[in-house]
């Protein structure tokens, strides 16, 4: 899941644009979603067979670096992998190649140089955000207009006043709060920051991780200073440090990837009312990717193979995607939307997303397609889609809780569309809460996946039992929309309906 905890951070932006359509097709009554028996194909999904595909993972990532991060031989072997048992299996395969600009940060460093000598972690303590410039600085810093007291409301580096004494020349040190991270960092450099570190808010938002460190987007043109994220208690403390003198480093670098996307189609089923099921199956270059996104592509894989193995003719043409390219701003599935014609995006019923669905410290969430919960609802019928998880799940006795369309998955583009989305995820960097791990179990105070975006995110990094329902749910949803026959009018709006944080824009940013 891009969180961007890694480090390469998109820069270019792949040339073509996204196609809108102004009727949009599919939402489907869940009175006639319901009526499929999906109990066969849950069967025939196993988490034995699913676990065997994240073996299959993890060799790929031992072989190759470690990682399966896209443009690397460890992503087209995991192409190879997938694209083999489909072909096999009987699907119409096909991969979509695209090229993008990634902007890797080499030897960046962060250091406290007075009162004390300290060393900062990339990627623990600090991390780039997108669009910063690079450089080496080494100055006083200044907070900027912070609130690390009571309920934290903060609108740090907002505004030109919060900066009328700043001295020029100086690292400004913001809270994250209010407005977008480019306006903070805009107004600092504006007033002459040499540098800008944002650290996380300190409060408590449902649903958003206001503590740990994020990363997060400035958006286009590449800035001319340094700017980066911190945690909370780091920025809390270098509010309070007396006499403190930083130095940031960022040193830059872009590069070109050549990647694709692995698309495969089932033989049968109306085309203009294709179901669109994907994951990632790129991971970052940190780590192996086996619970982000192993996990997710793992159950869609063994979905679409024992639909196969079943003999399953379905109703609508099911189009099962591996998406490349995610961890670096949601590439690979916004460009294959971008590629859509105005007829294709009609003709697409919805799209199910999977990203992350074995988390150690798991809770079961389920887009709030409606937004009737978290207040962001997906085009119309999203509701539905949410209805037929929350049903399953309710079916097998178990809990689930509502996660926002907040653009950090793959489901973006097509949102972005007008395409209604949903999807299952069961944590990432979050702390689960006491009252998560009452309903849930699991452990409260801890990160949902502890290994997210790190070296540990392996074979041993997964809940089974998770794992086990999230894939039972996601051959269900998949079947109940493969062989749904009724279909309404979609909204044609082409966004989300409600307030996304636009700080995090299409890029999957830590929230």
């Amino acid at each position: 899941m891009n969180h961007r905890t890694r480090t390469g951070l998109r820069v270019g932006a792949i040339t073509a644009s996204v196609a809108v359509c102004g009727a949009l097709a599919f939402a489907v009554p869940a009175q006639a979603a319901v009526q499929t028996n999906t109990q066969p194909l849950r069967d025939a999904v196993t988490v034995e067979a699913v676990m065997e595909h994240l073996d299959a993972f993890q060799a790929i990532a031992d072989a190759n670096g470690d990682n399966r991060a896209a443009g690397t031989s460890g992503h087209d072997a995991s192409v190879d992998y997938v694209e083999g048992l489909l072909d096999t299996a009987g699907y119409t395969t096909t991969r979509q190649e695209f090229t993008y600009e990634r902007t890797d940060f080499g030897d960046s460093a962060l250091q406290q140089l007075a009162p004390n000598a300290v060393d900062y972690v990339l990627g623990v303590d600090f991390f780039p955000m997108d669009f910063s410039g690079d450089g080496d600085v080494t100055a006083p810093v200044t907070a900027v207009d912070v609130n690390i007291t009571g309920d934290h409301a903060s609108t740090s580096g907002c505004e030109a006043a919060d900066f009328a004494a700043f001295p020029a020349g100086n690292i400004a040190l913001i809270q994250r709060g209010t407005c977008a991270f480019a306006d903070k960092a805009d107004n600092a450099s504006a007033a002459g920051a040499t540098a800008v570190i944002i650290f996380n808010q300190g409060n408590v938002v449902p649903g958003d991780d206001r503590l740990s460190l994020f990363g997060g987007t400035l958006d286009e043109p590449v800035r001319s200073i340094p700017v980066v994220s911190a945690p909370y208690a780091l920025g809390a403390e270098w509010v309070t440090t007396a006499g403190l003198e930083m130095r940031l480093n960022l040193e830059a670098e872009v590069v070109e990837v050549t990647t694709e996307n692995l698309l495969a189609d089932t033989t049968t089923g109306r085309t203009d009312r294709t179901v669109v099921v994907g994951g990632h199956l790129d991971s970052v270059a940190e780590g192996p990717g086996i619970n982000d996104n192993g996990s997710g592509i793992a159950s869609i894989l063994e979905t679409a193979l024992q639909m196969a193995e079943l003999g399953i003719e379905p109703e609508n043409r099911v189009r099962f995607a591996f998406w490349s390219g995610e961890e670096d701003g949601l590439i690979g599935s916004s460009f294959y939307v971008s590629q859509l014609s105005a007829a294709e995006i009609k003709g697409t019923a919805l799209n199910l997303n999977f990203d992350m669905v074995g988390s150690p410290n798991s809770v079961n969430f389920v887009y709030d397609g409606d937004g009737d919960a978290l207040g962001i609802s997906g085009p119309n019928g999203s509701g539905v889609i949410e209805d037929v998880f929350t049903d399953f799940f309710a079916g097998q006795g178990e809990p689930t809780a509502p996660t926002d369309f907040d653009g950090r998955s793959d489901y973006f583009g097509f949102i972005e569309a007008g395409i209604p989305a949903g999807g299952l995820f069961t944590g990432a960097e979050g702390i689960k809460s006491a009252e998560q791990a009452a309903i849930f179990g699991g452990t409260a105070g801890l990160a949902y996946d502890p290994c997210y975006h790190a070296a540990c995110d392996d074979i041993m990094n997964l809940n089974e039992d998770t794992l086990d329902l999230m894939a039972d749910a996601i051959a269900h949803s998949t079947l109940t929309f493969a062989e749904t026959s009724s279909a309404v009018n979609g909204t044609g709006k082409g966004k989300a309906v409600g307030q996304i944080d636009w700080e995090f824009k299409g890029s999957r940013a830590l929230r």
